[in-house]
Parts: C-alpha cells; structure tokens; sequence
C-alpha cells in the first residue's frame, strides 16, 4: 500500500482539489498518490460514504473533506 491513499469518487469536486493539492507535494518527497473510488468496495462505502474525500498516511485517516497541511506534516513525519 501507498504511504499517501486518497479515497474518493467519480465527479468529486473536493476529491479533486484535494488531489491537486496533495500530488505536487507527494512528487517533492518522491512519492505518489494511490486513489481509490470508494463506490469499488461496499465496506468503503459504508465506512466513508459522504465524508469523501479521506486522505489516508501509512493507513491512519488523516483528513476528511479538506487537506489539513499541519496534520498531514504531523503524520508524515510521524512515519519516518
């Protein structure tokens, strides 16, 4: 798994700003951005439904709805 998963849908505005905002600073760090349509899997559906977009680091939730640039730093730092 990704160090950095984004769960998201199809025709999601803030799924894709999220992205864009997240990619470019993904590729600074020499990684990517695996995203995942949570509408793929029933259980994903349930757990994060209308709470889309969800920003996963090393598998812990980390934002919902928005990029909080302070709390992903946090996480990813945590994981080194």
């Amino acid at each position: 798994m990704s160090r950095l998963l984004l769960y998201s849908r199809e025709g999601c505005g803030l799924c894709e700003e999220l992205l864009l905002e997240l990619v470019p600073w993904a590729a600074e760090r020499g990684e990517s951005v695996e995203v995942r349509d949570v509408d793929d899997d029933p259980i994903l559906k349930r757990r994060y439904g209308l709470k889309i977009p969800v920003l996963l680091v090393d598998g812990e939730p980390i934002a919902f709805g928005h990029l909080d640039w302070n709390e992903l730093k946090r996480a990813w730092n945590a994981g080194r």
